[in-house]
């Protein structure tokens, strides 16, 4: 089989790169740090802060490599070059939408967070800042004068809760901030409020611009609505096996493991080693 001509790999994290256990499989890392040893820039995207990617990201043992010394959080709000130690790509949610999502909330009984690299913000702890707390691997913090706090602008405002009652909350905010805002369901209990014009896709087409080449050239792997940009506009989009319907419609490719089973590994392993 002919092999595809890939300069730059982005993975999705959870239900993608990682199994159900949120490990990186043995498969998966000897094939991308193959790729990095033959320059193909491997670059992990997630919804998660910047912290939260780095066990990952020490894991396959890449980032004193130049091909390793990209990450991508906040679902493309923000890019990090690991190298410089810095953000190199940052955009934030208008602080009038912060403030305005989570009087909407907590109308509805509901709390609403904030991100930056390492920390989650919130008004006061419940089981769900708590959820999302461990799942992050971020520090959590409250913060008594939250609505002052949210004026200075956030990359990233989650709302935590019960499904039913976020797919409600969710048309609310679409019907009154349109374009102002993207807002979907990343898991059913977590509602994501995040600016415009970005995405997991856009970011990564700004990173390969920055490195001189196109998207034609990367290959993203996704399995949820949020790596939708990506999969719509890699070259090569994949969506895994276990992934959602919709999203292996718009994909070029399908893998043929899933996330349990070196599903990425072995498509790179097929498709580019």
């Amino acid at each position: 089989m002919e092999k595809l001509d890939v300069k730059l790999i982005a993975l999705d994290l959870d239900d993608t790169l990682l199994n159900d256990d949120r490990q990186i499989t043995d498969g998966n890392v000897s094939a991308l740090r193959e790729c990095a040893e033959r320059g193909i820039y491997v670059v992990l995207c997630s919804g998660r802060a910047e912290d939260a990617i780095l066990p990952f990201v020490r894991r396959l043992e890449i980032a004193g490599k130049e091909a390793g010394r990209f990450l991508i959080a906040i679902n493309g709000c923000s890019i990090f070059d690991l190298h410089k130690r810095e953000q190199i790509f940052c955009r934030k949610v208008e602080p009038e939408i912060l403030i305005r999502t989570n009087q909407m909330a907590e109308t509805r009984g509901l709390r609403s967070e904030v991100y930056t690299p390492d920390t989650i913000y919130y008004r006061e702890e419940t089981k769900w800042t708590k959820l999302d707390v461990d799942l992050c691997g971020l520090k959590g913090a409250k913060v008594d004068d939250y609505d002052e706090f949210l004026k200075t602008g956030f990359t990233k405002m989650l709302v935590p809760g019960e499904p039913a009652e976020l797919l409600e909350l969710q048309s609310e905010l679409r019907a009154e901030f349109g374009e102002r805002a993207v807002i979907f369901t990343s898991k059913p209990y977590f509602l994501e409020i995040l600016p415009p014009n970005c995405g997991k896709g856009e970011a990564v087409s700004h990173l390969a611009n920055e490195l001189g080449f196109g998207m034609e050239k990367v290959m993203g792997f996704g399995d949820s609505m949020n790596d939708e940009s990506l999969i719509r506009m890699a070259g090569h989009g994949v969506a895994m096996c276990n992934g959602l319907e919709e999203i292996k419609k718009i994909a070029r490719y399908v893998t043929t493991y899933d996330n349990n089973h070196d599903g990425v590994g072995q498509f790179i392993k097929e498709h580019v080693l």
